[in-house]
């Protein structure tokens, strides 16, 4: 199965947006991907909260979630917005991915689990749970042939959760991300493959890079890994672009096959605390 991973750098209003991914949509479709993915934030980035919120509308009511859906219909392929910030029905704040199928509607959504709260040893700070209400459950779907465990950016950081999607039967993992730089050049292709390692499973990881019209820096380098943890396919930069990439689907279950973690697991005693 033929796939894209669409590499933003986001502009600061949702018009731009759009404008900004359609023709990188229309580009994978034309290689002939049938699954198409985009990063965190696809539809804004604003990092000033009070500049951000009044801007914030229901998924539904996106112009950029509307405008991929109107894609997905008229290309006849499978988008994942990778996550659109959006306004909840109780006004809070969600960072949310969308699986739009190619009848252009929306059939799985996911609130990011794990809020990216930190304190970078470069000084940057961020404090991602005072915009955003965290989802609370982990979520898989089905596109066409690829069973989809479904998470966000820095939700990549807590294995437990992969696994869990695993045993749930997802094959294919999804993590669009907006990485900072620092942890981008640190922790990103690492990461992306132990966790395709640890479950069996494909890695997609559509990216956000380069410097932002808010002033963050993104890494960008989206990656397609197999599940065993061999790179498919990079981008080797953080500019805009499309990533191509061939999945052999029966390769998850080879790799399940070999190595039979997933059921091989034993429940144990946690240990006492150190002292």
């Amino acid at each position: 199965m033929k796939v894209a991973l669409i590499q933003t750098r986001t502009p600061a209003t949702q018009a731009a947006a759009l404008a900004h991914v359609l023709p990188m949509v229309r580009e994978a479709a034309a290689a002939g991907a049938t699954f198409i993915a985009t990063p965190e934030g696809t539809n804004v980035l604003q990092k000033d909260r009070e500049t951000l919120l009044p801007m914030l509308v229901s998924l539904e009511d996106d112009v950029v979630v509307a405008g991929l859906g109107e894609a997905a219909k008229e290309l006849g392929v499978w988008i994942l917005v990778g996550s659109a910030l959006v306004k909840r029905q109780d006004g809070k704040a969600a960072n949310r991915s969308a699986l739009i199928s190619p009848d252009g509607a929306i059939t799985a959504t996911y609130d990011k689990l794990h809020m990216f709260d930190v304190d970078l040893p470069t000084g940057e700070t961020a404090r991602e749970s005072a915009t955003y209400e965290p989802g609370d459950r982990a979520v898989t779907a089905r596109a066409g042939g690829l069973k989809l465990g479904m998470t966000v950016c820095y939700d990549l950081r807590f294995p437990a959760l992969y696994r869990a999607l695993a045993l749930a039967g997802a094959e294919v993992m999804t993590i669009p991300a907006a990485f900072t730089r620092p942890t981008g050049a640190a922790h990103w292709e690492v990461l992306m493959r132990a966790r395709a390692i640890e479950t069996g499973a494909f890695v997609l990881a559509p990216a956000q890079g380069g410097k932002h019209e808010d002033g963050r820096g993104t890494w960008g380098h989206s990656m397609v890994v197999a599940p065993w943890g061999d790179l498919i396919a990079q981008l080797d930069h953080d500019e805009p672009g499309v990533l191509i990439a061939e999945l052999d689907l029966a390769a998850a279950a080879k790799a399940r096959a070999a190595i039979p973690n997933l059921i091989n697991a034993r429940p144990f005693a946690e240990p006492a605390a150190i002292a």
